[in-house]
């Protein structure tokens, strides 16, 4: 999975802002805020990735149990399915 093209990130401080531009914006036209956690989440899903890529990454960033990271990932994937953010795409196995 992977973030779809046309969401765009900024960030203002400790807090990452998220548009949609172009054609992502005919199906969101909000802002997401996102916390330190949820913008490396975030990141993270700038390129090609799975869920639990993203889980591993978040583990060796941050010293917290995996049912935690776990949790935050798929909350964090959860919203953005949710406004058409991400797309289905498999990475490739190499």
């Amino acid at each position: 999975m992977k973030l779809k093209e046309g969401f765009v990130t900024h960030q203002i401080q400790n807090t990452q802002v998220m548009i949609a531009t172009g054609d992502a914006a005919k199906h969101f036209n909000g802002l997401v805020r996102s916390n330190e956690t949820s913008a490396f989440i975030v990141d993270c899903l700038k390129s090609e990735t799975t869920e639990e890529a993203v889980i591993d990454r978040l583990l060796e960033e941050y010293n917290v149990p995996r049912e935690v990271a776990a949790k935050d990932v798929h909350d964090v994937i959860e919203k953005l399915k949710s406004i058409d953010a991400l797309s289905d795409t498999i990475p490739n196995e190499k």
